[in-house]
């Protein structure tokens, strides 16, 4: 969905902010007719950039179709200012401490690979980053989810002993 406005970023911001905003307190936040709140989040569920009611945005839908994982080298004394530089760069959605190769993993987004070229630049010339290895995602089979976890959660403790005891997925 490319026609997103100025009012449709601020109205992505807020549920981001926010997840359990009322659509009442959405429309006062932003100075809109609750009517207009209302419609203008339907629209951006039926077009696919939120879902999860509502609550989730699909940086796909948005523009940020190019997904990258990098695994980085760090001096570990310097292991604090680079989680700290990370935070800054905008495209850096998540980071993990890992084991194994690499000291950490960052899942990292653009629009397209010029912008990710710069994102990983800037990565680069952070004060402790030794070196860096990028895997672009070339498709998403099972995006991040939680729900089978809370659902044998919430299945009989028989089921929950029997997955733990045969290590079945069912």
């Amino acid at each position: 969905m490319n026609s997103l406005d100025p009012m449709d970023l601020r109205i992505l911001l807020e549920l981001i902010k926010d997840p359990r905003i009322q659509i009442a307190e959405l429309s006062d936040t932003l100075g809109i007719a609750r009517n207009t709140a209302q419609s203008r989040v339907k629209r951006l569920l039926r077009s696919g950039v939120l879902q999860a009611a509502g609550r989730e945005v699909d940086l796909e839908k948005v523009g940020y179709d190019v997904v990258a994982f990098v695994t980085i080298e760090v001096t570990h004394r310097e292991l604090d200012g680079v989680i700290g530089a990370l935070r800054l760069i905008p495209q850096v959605l998540e980071v993990h401490e890992i084991s194994g190769r690499g000291d950490l993993w960052c899942r990292v987004v653009a629009t397209d690979t010029q912008y990710l070229q710069s994102a990983l630049r800037s990565v680069l010339r952070t004060k402790g980053v030794i070196r860096t290895e990028t895997v672009l995602a070339l498709h998403t089979h099972i995006p991040y989810r939680t729900e089978p976890l809370i659902s044998r959660m919430a299945a009989p403790t028989r089921g929950r002993q029997d997955h733990v005891q045969n290590g079945s997925g069912t």
